[in-house]
């Protein structure tokens, strides 16, 4: 099992961009002195709040310049056409791997919600997949042959070169991003890795696995030179050296406030308004540290109780 991170690019109403943005570049920084293997960004457009990353090429560069071993991840590039040109995927994808010298991740997907794919004048969700399909057919053939053309659906390439060729060889990991069970399928399938989130149950994700790892064994015919047999979940995580003191921090972050972002996006309206102080919003704490429901109290940070455990990590 490997460990990574994810720069997200959450702004709460309290922050700023600017200030989000060098936040998140000291925790990519710290999370590769620290020996973390992945940082993932996430491409997203028009998400008030929620995560503003539209240019992840730009971010994971600036990343892969101040660090060593950590790999840059894009979690996902938005490979439809209208979004980006799959050529220009190909292209900064390639670069990216000789400036970081082989450490590029490449997850595509084809966005979040309708407020992405109308805001690039994309008329339906449906229309999204045959895009997503036909761009992640044709970019490892930009990277493999010399000269390059193509006559698609949704874009057209003359016989052109192509560069750089990736410095990775035959090329990056390939992933594509999946949320529902079909995909999983799919990736699996294609040979590609899978990006997603721990969204329901513990068996719920269990099963999501299965399915890809089933599909995957399936694949004769990968989209890429190589099948990348991985699976990547990403979910919360607050670790520290004493876990009564990373569940007390953990009940007091706002992941609630960062949910109630994602969930209104596909409707365009604001996030809902937080509940004033003394109101009825149910305490974060309920649910974490102790059994019955307790938060556990404060303690100062390096001190453990008598019921700790070693090796105890926090959450």
């Amino acid at each position: 099992m490997e460990f990574g991170i994810f720069s997200h690019m959450h702004v709460p109403h309290d922050d700023t961009e600017h200030a989000r943005f060098l936040r998140e570049l000291e925790v990519s920084e710290a999370a590769d002195a620290a020996g973390f293997k992945y940082d993932w960004a996430p491409e997203h457009h028009f998400l008030e709040r929620y995560s503003h990353q539209p240019a992840p090429e730009v971010y994971l560069s600036w990343v892969a310049a101040r660090t060593k071993r950590i790999h840059v991840g894009h979690a996902i590039v938005n490979i439809t056409a209208p979004v980006n040109h799959p050529v220009r995927v190909a292209e900064r994808i390639a670069t990216m791997d000789h400036l970081s010298e082989g450490r590029v991740e490449f997850g595509t997907g084809r966005g979040s919600s309708s407020a992405e794919w109308s805001g690039f004048a994309i008329p339906s969700a449906a229309e999204t997949k045959p895009m997503w399909q036909e761009a992640i057919e044709q970019i490892p053939r930009m990277w493999r042959e010399e000269y390059y053309a193509y006559e698609g659906k949704y874009f057209r390439v003359p016989r052109r070169w192509i560069t750089p060729k990736p410095y990775s060889k035959p090329h990056p990991p390939l992933w594509v991003a999946c949320s529902s069970p079909p995909t999983f399928t799919l990736a699996g399938e294609l040979g590609l890795g899978a990006l997603c989130f721990t969204t329901g149950t513990a068996a719920e994700v269990a099963d999501h696995v299965r399915n890809y790892k089933d599909a995957i064994r399936r694949c004769t015919k990968p989209i890429g030179e190589y099948v990348n047999d991985h699976i990547a979940v990403t979910t919360n995580m607050l670790c520290l050296q004493d876990g009564d003191e990373a569940r007390w921090l953990y009940s007091r972050a706002r992941t609630g406030q960062f949910l109630e972002y994602l969930l209104p996006v596909a409707r365009f309206g604001p996030p809902a308004a937080a509940a004033p102080e003394g109101g009825a919003r149910a305490d974060p704490r309920a649910d974490a540290g102790r059994p019955g429901g307790a938060a556990p109290a404060r303690r100062q940070p390096g001190r453990r109780s008598r019921g700790d455990r070693r090796g105890d990590q926090g959450v």
